[in-house]
């Protein structure tokens, strides 16, 4: 006799910074667990059995990446989508009612539609973030117990001892959290973004992490904005008859050295940023000018790249 074949089964999960809303595809069946490690825990023990093709979860501004790196220790295929991808796809489906289950059935729907290609994470890769996860889990541990004591005993001197301790262990905790981020962000789970703006000759890994990291508002804000954002925008000191020279500066530093980076390198590699170049020197124009006109046309190109959904390809540059 023959058993029926097992639905293929497909995982939305909307993230919030206390709870995980969950909905399973095909069957409609949506739960909620906390967002801490109990509720992580309780989450890989029920989706785990049920073998799902992808685990989908939206990148929603840092929430996301422990939810992603407990599931993807475990060996379940995780996927990062993008947010704004996903209310497009709402969208068209008509869906007006938002709710954090119905966000988290819309997730698994778009992911049943889109079918992105999930990237099992190396070996060594789960390991690591296997690794991280317990560490946490161990710090958070020793915090609550700290905690505790603190409540047990009135004298300063051992309330004062508590209190360094615990700064120490948020410290650590800190470091953990920014380690699993790295891991999460550097992985194939976050694959999209990355693929995008690292097709742009001149932007590799490293840059693309940083922009992924430091500018999530990329690809939804105009060329002028984004460069504001970036502190590539040009601004002139001016008073009465006198205008000065103009100016870069203030933004956000982190993205301004990727771009710096990034510019050196399309200067020489990127065809159309190369020629870009090319005429600003010949022109005149100083070789520092000319290298900040490279890096805002990067960023513009790698704006319009995510907005687009298209990766670069020379022609269209």
């Amino acid at each position: 006799m023959e058993h029926p074949a097992q639905p293929v089964v497909v995982v939305g999960i909307d993230v919030s910074k206390d709870r995980l809303d969950v909905a399973l595809h095909p069957s409609g069946e949506v739960f909620a667990v906390a967002r801490d490690a109990a509720g992580l825990d309780e989450l890989v023990a029920r989706l785990t059995p049920l073998a799902p093709i992808a685990v989908a979860l939206e990148a929603t501004g840092g929430f996301e990446t422990v939810v992603a790196a407990s599931l993807g220790a475990v060996g379940l295929p995780v996927v990062v989508v993008n947010p704004a991808q996903v209310r497009s796809f709402a969208r068209a489906l008509g869906q007006r009612a938002k709710t954090d289950p119905i966000d988290a059935l819309v997730i698994a729907q778009f992911t049943v539609a889109t079918r992105p290609a999930i990237r099992p994470l190396p070996d060594e890769a789960t390991q690591r973030l296997a690794d991280l996860v317990a560490r946490r889990r161990q710090i958070i541990a020793m915090m609550v117990a700290e905690r505790q004591r603190l409540k047990r005993f009135p004298q300063r001197r051992l309330q004062k001892s508590i209190a360094r301790l615990l700064d120490a262990l948020q410290r650590e905790l800190s470091e953990i959290d920014r380690a699993i981020d790295g891991e999460v962000r550097g992985s194939p789970a976050w694959r999209e973004t990355e693929d995008l703006l690292a097709s742009v000759p001149g932007v590799g890994p490293t840059i693309a992490r940083t922009l992924i990291a430091e500018m999530p508002e990329l690809g939804r804000l105009d060329r002028r904005q984004i460069a504001a954002l970036a502190g590539l925008a040009p601004w002139t000191r001016q008073s009465g008859q006198w205008k000065g020279r103009s100016f870069i500066g203030g933004g956000r530093a982190a993205v301004r050295a990727a771009l710096h980076m990034g510019a050196v390198t399309a200067a020489r590699h990127n065809p159309a940023l190369k020629a870009f170049h090319d005429r600003l020197l010949a022109a005149g124009k100083p070789k520092m000018v000319a290298l900040v006109a490279v890096a805002r046309k990067l960023l513009t190109m790698l704006n319009a790249i995510l907005r687009d959904k298209q990766p670069w390809h020379a022609q269209s540059a």
